[in-house]
């Protein structure tokens, strides 16, 4: 195979929009695998199957390579396709195109991004796109050129050993589009509620409800800054959760 190999991903479903998108328009880039999940699976961060049997479907939703869907987690996709379903390790992990945003403290419960971390993980260069647009009509038109200009970047040039990409595109006309910005994770969190209501037989149950807090408001280096000033956010992110800043006054004073 001498084209490029390009594993597509995404968390709504592997017939959602956002990806039937991603793959039209990197489809002439290299030979496209997709293995995706057979429903949504929003907000599963990087949850793994162990607990019950996965099932992977071959299906012909898109016109590529090589395609199934998968019963499983993002990440049990990209597990599956590295070790049984690809006949050899990708070049390149995409994941997305995502309906909403994945930018800040997102990233740790996005399904999306998961498949992406999962991805260099096994040190194959790795992109999530999101678009943050929640609306099932969502124009995925205006990300086109930036998520070509971006894939095309990484298939030329790589990526650092253990770093993927999260990319998050403002909900906003390409033409109105500033460019792209490189930039940090923004501090922020939700601040959650569960909504206590009643079902039809009389018994409560609780629904997840929250608001969005930004504490970087003013900072000018945060994905959360670029999204409002209409840039495209482009985040490096890795897996090594380590506190480094803490390890000198941790060590001195458990020493």
């Amino acid at each position: 195979m001498s084209k490029p190999l390009i594993l597509v991903c995404n968390d709504d479903g592997i017939t959602a929009p956002g990806i039937t998108h991603l793959i039209k328009l990197i489809k002439h880039l290299g030979d496209v695998a997709v293995v995706a999940p057979d429903k949504p699976q929003s907000g599963m961060g990087h949850a793994i199957t162990i607990n019950s049997m996965l099932r992977v479907h071959a299906t012909k939703f898109h016109d590529v390579f090589l395609e199934y869907s998968c019963t499983g987690t993002p990440v049990d996709c990209i597990k599956m396709a590295i070790n049984n379903l690809l006949p050899r390790k990708p070049d390149l992990c995409l994941s997305g195109i995502n309906h909403g945003s994945n930018s800040s403290i997102n990233v740790i419960y996005s399904g999306t991004m998961s498949a992406a971390i999962e991805g260099s993980l096994e040190e194959i260069d790795s992109i999530g796109f999101s678009l943050c647009d929640y609306s099932h009509e969502a124009d995925f038109e205006q990300s086109n050129s930036f998520v070509l200009k971006i894939v095309e970047d990484v298939l030329k040039n790589k990526l650092p050993k253990g770093v993927c990409l999260n990319v998050n595109i403002p909900k906003l006309k390409s033409e109105d589009i500033n460019g792209i910005k490189i930039c940090r994770q923004a501090m922020a969190n939700w601040v959650e509620e569960f909504d206590e209501r009643t079902d039809p037989n009389g018994r409560k149950y609780y629904w997840l409800t929250g608001k969005f807090v930004n504490f970087e408001q003013e900072k000018t280096d945060t994905d959360e800054w670029a999204l409002l000033n209409g840039y495209v956010s482009v985040v490096p992110v890795k897996t090594d959760l380590t506190a480094h800043e803490t390890l000198n006054q941790l060590n001195k004073r458990y020493s």
